[in-house]
């Protein structure tokens, strides 16, 4: 990041101005280490340093900080607040309060995150916390992150932004995440049981005659979805329900 911001001053930001803005080494460190490795936001950074002092002047530790302060927003995307925040903005949409959502989803942004970070914690709250009570939340999700890739920052905000009121004002189940914690505890507990014989594979003679495969109900073949019934759980967990959703 340091190079890049180095190459920035020497072709582009100096060249640019009538009086050559002096740019302390520190200062680069200083915007280099606040990126996090993001070019783009340290460039956006160093560019608001220099408008800040005009056609000619220094650009000092204590201008950064003083900008940075106001337009990163109390929001350090490696510590606390992050969590802080992403675990608003999960909460109001799981609340479906849309405006809390769309609020916290702004400071996040306006807080230099990663819009695909964000997008990503949206595609697993679609199923996580709407899952089977309106499938169209994860496509919804998806085609915002395909969105956020292709166009990114600042234009990608009212794409997470839809993304964020729909998951909000959609209705909820946790009915997915509870069933797969469940199956997860299960397995846990009995990790190696096998599938019953009649549905597993058999691509040998020999595993036929082992009974492989035998009595298998290929259900294509039955109009009556009644006769086509067979067990595809473990024999130990026949009848187990792992799934509640009556929507």
């Amino acid at each position: 990041i340091s190079s890049i911001l180095q190459h920035a001053v020497e072709r582009y930001i100096t060249p640019m101005t009538l009086d050559k803005i002096l740019i302390e080494q520190e200062v680069m460190d200083l915007i280099s280490n606040i990126a996090d490795g993001d070019a783009r936001n340290a460039l956006n950074n160093l560019e608001m340093e220099v408008q800040s002092c005009g056609k000619e002047g220094r650009v000092t530790v204590d201008n950064v900080s003083s900008i940075l302060q106001k337009t990163h927003i109390l929001y350090d995307r490696n510590g606390e607040q992050h969590y802080n925040i992403i675990s608003a903005l999960h909460k109001s949409m799981r609340g479906s309060d849309v405006d809390a959502a769309m609020y916290w989803l702004g400071r996040m942004l306006a807080g230099g995150e990663d819009p695909l970070y964000v997008a990503r914690r949206l595609i697993r709250f679609a199923s996580e916390d709407i899952g089977l009570a309106d499938p169209h939340a994860l496509v919804q999700s998806v085609a915002a992150f395909q969105a956020t890739q292709m166009i990114g920052m600042p234009e990608c905000n009212v794409v997470l932004g839809q993304c964020v009121a729909y998951l909000s004002r959609a209705k909820k189940s946790n009915a997915i995440y509870v069933a797969m914690n469940e199956v997860d505890e299960c397995i846990q507990k009995q990790p190696t049981l096998p599938p019953p014989l009649h549905i597993c594979n058999a691509p040998t003679p020999l595993m036929r005659e082992l009974g492989y495969l035998k009595g298998y109900k290929y259900t294509p073949d039955y109009k009556d979805p009644e006769e086509a019934k067979q067990d595809y759980l473990p024999t130990a967990l026949l009848n187990t329900k792992f799934l509640h959703f009556d929507g």
